[in-house]
C-alpha cells in the first residue's frame, strides 16, 4: 500500500488533511499492514465525521466533551466494549501523532477512558464430563492405532497441567521426565517452567512413546507429538483432536485445548489448590489473569447451591 486512500470527501480541509497525513504516517513510517489501516481509518472517519456535524473544522475545534459524546453514541448503538476501546485507542493515537507533528498543540484525548472490557467466563468441563472425555479416548486407544494412542496422551497431558496448545506441540522428548513425572514447558516470552503432571497422564505419554515409531519420519526429529504424516504435530492439528471429542460429549459449549486448560485450572481451584500455584502453573505473568478462574469456581458453587439447598 504505498499511500492510503480515504474516503474523506465529506469532511473539512482541516479534519481531512491530518487524517490523511496520520494514515500516510502509519504505512510508511510504521509499516502497518493494509488491513490495520483500513481499521484506523474506519474508526478515525468515524470520530471526525462527528465532531464534524457539530461544528468542528480543525483538530484544533475538538474537544474532550465531543469525543465523549461520539463514543457514548456508539455505546448506546450496541458497539461491543472491545470495539469502543479499540476506538478510543486509535482515536489517542491519532491525536498523540498531531501534537508530535505540530498540528495539535492540546490533545483533547488525554482524558479519554477506554472502556472496562468484561472478561467473560470461560467454558469448564465438570468433572464427570472430563472423566467421559477421556475414557472414551481410551477406548479408541485399545484399537493400538498410534494416532489414537496419541490423542489419548495429548488430551491427558493438556488437562494434567493446563498448558497452552502452543507450548504442549513444542514439547519434545526430553522435555518430558517420566520418574518425577514433570514437563519443562517454553512459554510465552520464552519463559520455561517446569509443571508437574499425574499418573494416568504419565501412563498415557509412556503408551504413546510405544507407538510413536508408527508415525516417525525424517521429519519428526525429537517432537514428542507427531502428526500422521510424521511431521511435529501443529497447534491447528491439535485443536481439531480436542474439538472431536469434545463435540463427542454432546453436553457442553467448550471447545478447544483452550478449554482443557481452562478446566485443569479450575478443577485445581475446586480442590484447595492456592492461586500462587495455579499462576505459576498455567505460567501467567499477572495474578489478575489467574484470578478469573476464582469466579468459575465461585459461579459453579453458586449454581451448586441454588440446587442443593432447601433454602436457596
Amino acid at each position: 500500500m504505498d499511500e492510503p486512500t480515504p474516503h474523506t470527501e465529506r469532511l473539512p480541509e482541516g479534519l481531512r488533511d491530518p487524517l490523511e497525513g496520520f494514515l500516510r504516517y502509519l504505512a510508511l513510517g510504521r509499516g502497518r499492514s493494509p488491513h490495520t489501516i483500513r481499521a484506523y481509518e474506519g474508526d478515525l472517519l468515524s470520530m471526525l465525521r462527528a465532531v464534524a456535524s457539530e461544528g468542528a473544522e480543525v483538530l484544533a475545534d475538538i474537544d474532550l466533551a465531543g469525543l465523549r459524546r461520539w463514543l457514548g453514541s456508539q455505546s448506546e448503538g450496541g458497539d461491543a466494549r472491545s470495539t469502543l476501546a479499540r476506538r478510543s485507542a486509535a482515536v489517542r493515537s491519532f491525536m498523540g501523532w498531531a501534537v508530535r507533528e505540530g498540528e495539535l498543540k492540546v490533545d483533547p484525548s488525554l482524558r479519554l477512558a477506554s472502556p472496562k472490557q468484561q472478561r467473560a467466563l470461560p467454558d469448564v468441563l465438570h468433572e464427570d464430563q472430563t472423566r467421559r472425555l477421556l475414557e472414551k479416548l481410551a477406548g479408541a486407544a485399545e484399537s493400538g492405532d498410534a494416532v489414537a494412542v496419541r490423542d489419548l496422551a495429548l488430551a491427558e497431558m493438556l488437562y494434567a497441567t493446563g498448558i497452552r496448545v502452543s507450548e504442549l506441540v513444542g514439547l519434545d522428548v526430553d522435555d518430558v521426565d517420566l520418574g518425577s513425572r514433570t514437563a519443562k514447558v517454553l512459554g510465552k516470552g520464552d519463559k520455561e517452567r517446569t509443571v508437574p503432571f499425574g499418573i494416568p497422564a504419565a501412563n498415557a505419554v509412556v503408551r504413546w512413546l510405544g507407538a510413536r515409531s508408527a508415525l516417525v519420519t525424517e521429519a519428526s526429529g525429537a517432537a514428542l507429538f507427531l502428526g500422521r504424516r510424521g511431521g511435529r504435530l501443529g497447534q491447528r492439528q491439535a485443536r481439531e483432536v480436542v474439538d472431536a471429542a469434545l463435540s463427542g460429549l454432546g453436553d457442553t459449549g467448550a471447545r478447544g485445548p483452550h478449554a482443557l486448560r481452562h478446566t485443569a485450572a479450575t478443577h485445581l481451584l475446586d480442590g484447595g489448590a492456592d492461586l500462587r500455584s495455579v499462576q505459576e502453573l498455567l505460567g501467567h505473568s499477572s495474578l489478575s489473569t489467574t484470578q478469573l478462574y476464582t469466579h468459575v469456581s465461585v459461579e459453579r458453587l453458586r449454581s451448586s447451591y441454588l440446587q442443593a439447598h432447601p433454602r436457596a
